[in-house]
């Protein structure tokens, strides 16, 4: 059974920095390899929305509001996502989920991915 657990979520301050990760199991061995990792957030009374993504490729890609701030990495073994999160700001708040689909979606679809985790909630204050 697949399962992704977030942790990392906090209440800080703008221009704080935080950590995100997402422990992710029950993938058969190497499938994960040739699916799409990304991260997403949710804001109270908005669309669910992409943040940033790593493609089957290995290529990271961001959307551009938190591009030069957060960067999206997994460690080695490929059981971990990360989402480091630096010079945060008031409008980075929001649950944080990641997610994990084939090679075939794309990035900021959240329709079209298959794994979801509980989510994170990121608070930050001005």
């Amino acid at each position: 059974q697949v399962q992704l657990m977030e942790s990392g979520g906090d209440s800080v301050q703008a221009g704080g920095s935080l950590r995100l990760s997402c422990v992710m199991s029950g993938f058969h061995y190497g499938s994960y390899i040739k699916t799409c990792l990304a991260w997403f957030r949710q804001a109270p009374g908005k669309e669910r929305e992409g943040v940033a993504a790593i493609e089957n490729d290995g290529r990271p890609t961001y959307v551009n509001s938190v591009k030069g701030r957060f960067t999206i990495s997994r460690d080695n073994a490929g059981n971990i996502l990360y989402l480091e999160m630096n010079n945060v700001e008031p409008e980075d708040t929001g649950m944080y989920y990641c997610a994990a689909g084939g090679s075939w979606v794309r990035p900021f679809y959240p329709e079209e991915y298959t794994y979801w985790g509980q989510g994170t909630q990121v608070t930050v204050s001005s």
